[in-house]
């Protein structure tokens, strides 16, 4: 097994610019999120890749022109043996003022050991990896005792769910690796959700009338949504702050459960009263808590804000969650992901970066969200383990040490074998 595996690392050192080529293909699709819609050819040129390395693949739409990729090689040994999920997105960060990049935005470049170009980073440059170890593999005559599983996902840069999508259609597995941006660190994840909080007035106003409702004796019964927002706000932020000294978790700093109000609309028109107020918040929580546990705590905190005031009381605030699109719904969810040390493919996968990296693989919480979450609420151990820094993602002028994502590549490899090879516990 491990002249196989010394092998492997010895065919990316040699055939480094195969993996580039396939990065550099990858990132002529300009698959910016938003606008979106646009992962159609670049899924089909992953889907003929799986093929021509003998993985049976499956792919559907999950919204129009942005297809889920799914390719599986099956293990020769089935059931009795460990299963592994790859998985990874292929949509890439909106660019913006292309006239601040110094480099090519869709047609990568290296230089100075480094890869540029938009999502060569966040995160192509892992799925490029990918694709070259599977073609590795597949040269090198290997089979793998368990199923063997890639998922290309759409829509992880807008909150859409292309993993759950994945999920949804029974696709399952021992363990899931997704890769994307850890600094070649294994992570779990807080939290993300987003939320609409609504409050809306039983009548309307004529602007002339407000005279009438702001002082005793007025003798009208009425209020402005915008105005009896600011309680919600307030409220929202008295709860923030109770969280930053009652919750803690390890790898985060203090205080980093937030409730951000990131939009504010109301109002119809300057001659009314404003009768409805929504906001969107933006919902920070902590590995070991649930979507569910936290915006339960948000309403019922709210909800007490709103008996306290004799209006809030009799036009109490309305509450929408999560969603599958910031696009289509304006909500989105970022499951939290615990990371289990103790589990047998995190062991695995720890040792396999220590034969590639001669150094002790690092663990701790990411700084951002991915999808990893998903498979953890689908009861499917996972971790993020990718190349690439959050630094880089999104980034003007975005790139990626090359060294590192052939390391990756290796570590990669040396995981596949180990844990597809290795009978279930």
């Amino acid at each position: 097994m491990l002249s196989i595996q010394n092998d492997l690392s010895a065919s990316v050192d040699q055939r480094q610019s195969e993996l580039l080529d396939i990065l550099k293909d990858l990132v002529r699709y300009p698959t910016v999120s938003p606008p979106a819609r646009n992962t159609r050819e670049v899924q089909q040129y992953i889907e003929s890749f799986l093929q021509r390395v003998h993985f049976e693949t499956d792919s559907w739409d999950v919204y129009e022109n942005d297809p889920n990729v799914v390719g599986i090689k099956k293990g020769t040994e089935g059931e009795r043996y460990n299963s592994l999920i790859i998985n990874g997105h292929i949509d890439v960060a909106e660019v913006g003022d292309q006239s601040e990049w110094t480099v090519p935005v869709f047609d990568m470049i290296t230089k100075n050991g480094f890869a540029y170009g938009r999502g060569v980073a966040d995160m192509k440059g892992a799925m490029a990896a990918a694709l070259f170890a599977f073609k590795l593999l597949n040269e090198h005559g290997i089979e793998l005792k368990g199923d063997l599983q890639f998922q290309s996902v759409i829509g992880e840069e807008v909150g859409e769910a292309g993993t759950l999508s994945c999920i949804e259609r029974g696709y399952s597995g021992d363990f899931a690796l997704v890769m994307d941006v850890s600094d070649s660190e294994i992570h779990g994840q807080g939290g993300v959700i987003t939320g609409w909080i609504t409050v809306k007035s039983r009548e309307v106003f004529h602007d002339a009338m407000r005279l009438h409702m702001i002082h005793a004796g007025g003798g009208v019964y009425g209020a402005s949504a915008i105005e009896k927002m600011m309680k919600i706000i307030a409220g929202l932020q008295e709860l923030e702050r109770h969280w930053a000294i009652t919750k803690h978790y390890p790898g985060f700093p203090a205080g980093a459960n937030t409730i951000n109000p990131a939009v504010i609309e109301g109002g119809r028109h300057p001659a009314f009263i404003a009768d409805e107020c929504r906001l969107w918040v933006t919902v920070h929580y902590y590995p070991n808590e649930t979507y569910e546990s936290v915006t339960a705590e948000i309403e019922s905190h709210i909800r007490r804000v709103a008996e306290a005031d004799p209006w809030l009381k009799d036009n109490p605030p309305q509450f929408r969650w999560g969603g599958r699109s910031m696009i289509e719904e304006k909500g989105e969810i970022f499951p939290a992901l615990e990371l289990n040390e103790s589990h047998p493919a995190i062991k695995r996968l720890q040792q396999s970066h220590q034969h590639v990296w001669q150094t002790a693989a690092k663990t701790g919480m990411s700084k951002t969200v991915t999808d990893g979450g998903w498979f953890q609420e689908a009861g499917i151990p996972s971790a993020i383990y990718g190349p690439g820094t959050v630094e880089e993602a999104h980034s003007v002028d975005e790139k990626i040490n090359i060294e590192q994502l052939c390391k990756f590549t290796k570590t990669l490899l040396h995981f596949m074998v180990e844990w597809c090879n290795t009978k279930k516990e």
